[in-house]
């Protein structure tokens, strides 16, 4: 599963395009489904028969897009200026490397030097509006040639396997959770499933919500990458959850409360199965469970995910481990239902 990670990882996917990661993924998965199909909103919605029909429509879903920015306006002298297509903290920004579109012109976020800034400015992170894209041109003209407005440009985070089973790379979230589907595709399913890798949740499960009208599930589960706050200086029980500790099975986050039955099956099995798993310590977040199920008539939902240090960054920080525990779980999620 690492070699996919760190393909999908190394896609251009901000949230609305989406459509290089849609493209990878449809060519990795056709030859193991029975249909492969993209809706109006750019969800790619793959069906697979499994070993038998469980009665009830089983759906897993994971997010294709990742944050980044979109540029929003041109300046005489060739700067590009953006807005922030998804939640980014802004003191990541500053001097990093990012890259517009399948051309993947390359720019570097700026802002304005460091000697002339007022005491008072220096104390504070710069609006967004303060910064700009350095793309390496003169005019607007020749910005004009590379870069239109409405362009989306993605970090430029290379994946780096370091330390102990860590592996570092930008959009990990959610690319880990479409990895995990990919690998489920090529495999011999238990049941039959819908598996639904969705657009724009970086800017309100859009894509799921339209999605899960559409499939209209009994039971889902939203594979994701959530925030781990295991850092120097966080109290204990705000550190969510850590790395090295297994699959995150969450009770509740910013956006759902899951399936209490479905999470003690869940739970129950990892630990009988010895699979390491935790929960969330510390109430934070929001994934596609909060359309999934809110849809239709209601819809009996789980989440399971790996915990991830910078989510929303060019270095999201992973344990190769924790990885493989949300892949294990997912297996005993389909055997169960």
């Amino acid at each position: 599963m690492l070699e996919i990670l760190r393909e999908l990882c190394a896609l251009s996917g901000v949230s609305g395009d989406e459509g290089e990661v849609r493209e990878a993924i449809s060519a990795r998965v056709s030859d193991f489904a029975d249909s492969v199909r993209t809706d109006a909103l750019g969800n790619l919605i793959v069906e697979k028969r499994g070993a038998r029909r469980s009665g009830r429509k089983i759906m897993l879903c994971a997010h294709m897009d990742e944050v980044g920015l979109i540029a929003t306006h041109i300046t005489d002298d060739g700067y590009v200026k953006f807005a922030c297509a998804g939640g980014i903290d802004r003191r990541v920004l500053i001097g990093k490397r990012v890259f517009f579109g399948k051309n993947r012109v390359p720019g570097v976020v700026g802002c304005k030097a460091v000697h002339q800034l007022s005491g008072a400015e220096r104390e504070s992170v710069p609006k967004t509006d303060e910064m700009y894209i350095d793309i390496g041109v003169v005019s607007r003209e020749d910005a004009e040639r590379l870069v239109t407005i409405g362009d989306t440009a993605a970090f430029d985070g290379g994946a780096l396997e370091f330390g102990d089973g860590f592996l570092r790379a930008k959009a990990i979230d959610d690319r880990l959770g479409c990895a995990v589907m990919i690998k489920l595709l090529e495999e011999e399913l238990p049941v039959d499933c819908t598996f639904v890798f969705t657009a724009q949740e970086e800017v309100g499960a859009r894509g799921a919500r339209a999605a899960s009208f559409a499939v209209n599930p009994d039971i889902a589960l939203v594979l994701e990458a959530t925030t781990a706050a295991d850092l120097p200086g966080v109290a204990e029980h705000k550190r969510v959850c850590a790395l090295g500790g297994g699959a995150v099975i969450p009770f509740m986050d910013g956006g759902a409360v899951y399936d209490k039955a479905l999470y003690a099956a869940l739970t129950e099995a990892a630990t009988e199965r010895g699979i390491p798993w935790q929960t969330k310590r510390y109430i934070s977040g929001g994934t596609d469970a909060q359309a999934v199920q809110r849809s239709v008539g209601g819809v009996r939902t789980l989440a399971l995910a790996a915990p991830v240090r910078n989510l929303h960054s060019p270095a999201c920080v992973g344990k190769i481990s924790d990885f493989e525990a949300v892949l294990a779980l997912a297996r005993v999620f389909l055997e169960m239902v």
